[in-house]
């Protein structure tokens, strides 16, 4: 009989132990989660911020490209105009026909012209109009982006700080919870930590259900006992009493401000 009272004790103060372990890597969790989505969200804002750099870079380079081409669009039709005017001085003192046809030929040659650089000067700045648009667009998103960047920066730096000695505490404290466990039950609980989204290996049974499935009545009255250790048939959590998981929780809270 007093094995059978140490045994129990012993699986009890087990269920204690994996209660306590569970807890403070539920809080562990919380601070590695709040620091492992503002990196990601800076990430994500510095590679946003790269793309729309890059298209600027872009825009910029074509708003020049265009006004180059629109400059040496209004030179071509400068010197086609004076070479129409020659042309058309010629005509006035040609001897035959084919002198005249062939100056003619070069007249309307350079009225292409004209019409093409035309052609160029109006796409250029309808290109130089759209990108100007685009350019301020892009610019004004960029300003947002910094002043958010800035924002995430200094938030993160405000967690690490405000966090960094409670995980070193938790991690101190989480080191000397696993000491207490039996390895046995440390490898399936670290085990369960790994293949769980939520990382939650120990949960308590909540009117007649755990982590959302429910659990037949003859494992519930084994659980009430504190006999055993029970595990999940669906998920392999280990499934604890909700009032010891309450009360280690609690003890914890008041001794360790947890």
């Amino acid at each position: 009989m007093p094995t059978a009272r140490k045994k129990k004790t012993d699986v009890k103060d087990q269920l204690r132990a994996l209660v306590r372990l569970q807890h403070i890597d539920n809080r562990i969790d919380q601070i590695q989660k709040l620091r492992g989505d503002l990196p990601a969200e800076i990430r994500d804002l510095e590679d946003e911020k790269a793309g729309l750099e890059t298209r600027l870079d872009n825009y910029e380079e074509e708003v020049q490209e265009q006004k180059v081409a629109k400059r040496q669009a209004e030179l071509d039709i400068k010197e086609a105009e004076g070479l129409i005017d020659k042309y058309e001085e010629q005509q006035l003192e040609v001897r035959n026909n084919r002198e005249f046809d062939a100056l003619t030929k070069e007249i309307e040659s350079q009225e292409e012209r004209i019409a093409e650089a035309e052609e160029t000067i109006e796409e250029a700045e309808e290109t130089i109009e759209s990108n100007e648009g685009a350019i301020d667009d892009t610019q004004e998103r960029l300003d947002e982006l910094e002043e958010l960047l800035d924002e995430k920066q200094d938030e993160l730096e405000e967690v690490v700080e405000d966090t960094e000695d409670e995980e070193k505490t938790l991690e101190e404290l989480r080191e000397e919870a696993a000491e207490k466990v039996d390895s046995r039950y440390i490898k399936a609980y670290s085990k369960l930590r790994d293949r769980l989204r939520d990382g939650r290996a120990v949960v308590p049974l909540k009117r007649g259900a755990a982590a959302g499935f429910a659990v037949p009545p003859q494992r519930q009255v084994e659980i009430r006992k504190r006999k055993t250790v029970v595990a999940c048939e669906h998920t392999g959590r280990i499934i604890v009493d909700q009032d010891l998981y309450n009360e280690t929780v609690d003890e914890m809270k008041e001794t360790l401000d947890l």
